[in-house]
């Protein structure tokens, strides 16, 4: 397939890479053409992997994946263009995350998310929020954490859904680890997951960690 992933940090180096490794075609969206990072990662990725504007990427692509910061998801997806957005699948891996005076904040959070105001401004994309609640490269190599861990979805649209849930397959996640957690709304649960991962990686040290969850019968 034909991915746009939007975002040149470690987030959609790391996924851009994997997509490309599993033979799919990927443009890495910047807000330039001639981003440095992004000609860089093209010209190492091999012969499916391009470099473009973030209009370019996404009218390219049958799928979008968005993985720039959460507060400036909108500004990038706006510079994509709607049109080009329409129909489409935008996985949205986002956390609206910044530092303040050291602390960590997130905004929007509890009466609102990324997610659903990605869906809100573009009504016509499929938006599917997963992917957000660990580590870039646990995202593409969920073996790097042992055990039955979970990720998580939430979107609108069900046949969405079912794409993003075969494309986490593809990198690694079983079908019976991906948990649908209903509407677009149940964004704002996984985003406010964030502080206490982070917690968590200080405690730990590293990234290399998830939530595995169980349930009584």
């Amino acid at each position: 397939m034909r991915y746009a992933v939007l975002g040149t940090g470690q987030v959609g180096r790391t996924l851009g890479s994997k997509l490309v490794e599993l033979g799919h075609t990927v443009v890495l969206g910047s807000r330039t053409k001639d981003n440095p990072t992004a000609m860089k990662w093209a010209r190492e990725a091999g012969g499916r992997a391009s470099a473009g504007t973030f209009a370019e990427a996404a009218a390219a692509a049958e799928v979008v994946v968005n993985a720039v910061g959460g507060r400036v998801s909108l500004a990038a997806l706006e510079a994509a263009g709607a049109s080009h957005l329409d129909g489409k699948v935008v996985v949205d891996v986002s956390n609206p995350l910044a530092f303040d005076d050291g602390e960590a904040r997130l905004s929007p959070v509890e009466s609102d998310s990324v997610g659903e105001q990605i869906q809100r401004a573009f009504p016509h994309a499929r938006v599917v929020k997963s992917l957000n609640t660990v580590n870039c490269e646990v995202m593409v190599d969920p073996a790097r954490v042992p055990g039955g861990h979970q990720i998580f979805v939430c979107g609108d649209d069900a046949d969405a859904k079912e794409q993003v849930t075969a494309l986490l397959g593809e990198f690694g996640w079983p079908a019976e680890r991906v948990l649908d957690l209903g509407g677009i709304r149940a964004a704002r649960s996984v985003e406010m997951w964030l502080p206490l991962w982070l917690d968590l990686m200080r405690r730990f040290g590293h990234a290399d960690f998830n939530l595995e969850l169980r349930r009584a019968r």
